[in-house]
């Protein structure tokens, strides 16, 4: 077995690594995510790992809606999808306790700008791409250049990356002249791929996380801060609008399928799909509010609900939305459970002495409580995974451990 230093800066080297690797591969951030696992599973210490995970009510919050889902299990008839679905919420009973109990205070920087780092990769990625100067790779086109994730996941992404370096440029007064002229460079860059890129829930996110850094930066002084969100807000919106030829189709086919969902003119289109799951959703919920028709049913039951509602639109076996998803296999013991880790972290947040930690600690959260309305955030692997290895550094009590 490792020496106690050994093993920490071990710990401490695979953490940079996975960060580095998040938003990059899939491959690379699992073969990590398994030594991690593994030399955890092995080193002993059994006590005080069990110490520090039953102290957090946010973990216990955690799994308990890891356990639901197993717990679930017991009353679906597809067991093979319901394994799968159990299978997809693993990150929440396993890696992020995990994480949480070797994550250290005084790595927080190199987690964070190790993450940076891969972002500003990604960005030169796309950029390269959008202006031809390379070919398109795996997932990217010229029109939506976003190579190593899909747009649906990227954006969301690379919202909360420019609320880490807007938060450096505004809160962190010992930056160099130099280092803080790369930030605000590496934040308008940011800004500008964002709206070269597909992402809408993202796009979304990105101006939710802009109001909470605005109150934040205002230090919650509140007619000044929604004086600022109604002004930054329009002009960043209106000037994308108008420069970027992605958002302006975005928006307006946005706008054109909502508007045209009611007279069916917008059937089997992205928006309109996605009004139609949650009608359709909520007939499942209607049917089975407490319990729920069990992890692995949702494709069936949906399915049933849809033949008879809206046989001419797509069923599917994802709502595009976490609420619906949780609630119709789980019922609303499940969507319970799943608030209650939101809750947790915000109220953590708000008891936290550290400026960083308690302001990513609130708009972590609540930035994916927005994005989780269009999609299952916490079902996809880049962005869960985000949110499970920022959580495990965001919510520990330092203090008093």
């Amino acid at each position: 077995m490792l020496g106690s230093f050994n093993l920490d800066k071990t710990y401490q080297y695979l953490l940079i690594a996975l960060a580095f690797l998040l938003p990059l591969t899939v491959f690379g951030g699992n073969v990590v995510v398994v030594l991690i696992c593994t030399i955890w599973i092995f080193s002993g210490d059994y006590k005080t790992k069990y110490s520090q995970i039953i102290k957090s009510k946010l973990l216990l919050a955690s799994i308990l809606f890891f356990l639901l889902h197993l717990l679930g299990l017991l009353w679906t008839e597809d067991l093979s999808w319901g394994l799968h679905i159990t299978h997809k919420m693993w990150y929440f009973i396993g890696l992020f306790p995990i994480l949480y109990t070797i994550v250290k205070r005084e790595y927080i920087g190199h987690y964070v700008a190790a993450f940076l780092f891969a972002i500003s990769f990604t960005e030169v990625a796309s950029y390269l791409v959008w202006f031809e100067l390379v070919e398109p790779f795996k997932n990217a086109t010229v029109e939506n250049p976003t190579p190593f994730m899909s747009h649906i996941s990227y954006n969301p992404i690379l919202s909360f990356a420019i609320y880490l370096v807007l938060h450096e440029l505004f809160f962190n007064e010992k930056l160099s002249n130099l280092r803080f002229s790369l930030y605000g460079f590496f934040a308008i860059s940011m800004t500008i791929n964002m709206f070269i890129t597909g992402g809408r829930a993202g796009q979304v996110t990105f101006f939710v996380m802009l109001s909470i850094l605005i109150f934040q930066v205002l230090n919650k002084q509140r007619i000044k801060s929604m004086l600022a969100i109604f002004i930054i807000i329009p002009l960043i919106f209106f000037t994308s609008y108008q420069t970027s030829n992605l958002f302006k189709q975005r928006v307006d086919l946005a706008y054109a399928e909502i508007a045209g969902f009611s007279e069916q003119k917008s059937m089997n289109t992205s928006i309109g799909l996605r009004i139609n799951f949650a009608i359709n959703s909520f007939e499942v919920i209607k049917k089975n509010p407490f319990f729920g028709v069990g992890t692995g049913d949702f494709p069936l039951e949906y399915s049933k609900v849809n033949q008879i509602n809206s046989p001419s639109y797509l069923t599917t076996s994802n709502p595009h939305n976490m609420y619906t998803l949780v609630s119709s296999q789980l019922g609303i013991f499940g969507l319970v459970s799943l608030l209650s880790i939101f809750y947790f972290q915000i109220k953590f947040s708000f008891s936290s002495s550290n400026k960083f930690l308690r302001d990513a600690g609130v708009t972590l959260p609540i930035m994916f409580l927005v994005m989780m309305l269009s999609d299952a955030y916490l079902l996809g692997h880049y962005t869960s995974l985000m949110f499970v290895f920022f959580s495990s550094f965001l919510y520990k009590d330092f203090e008093k451990l």
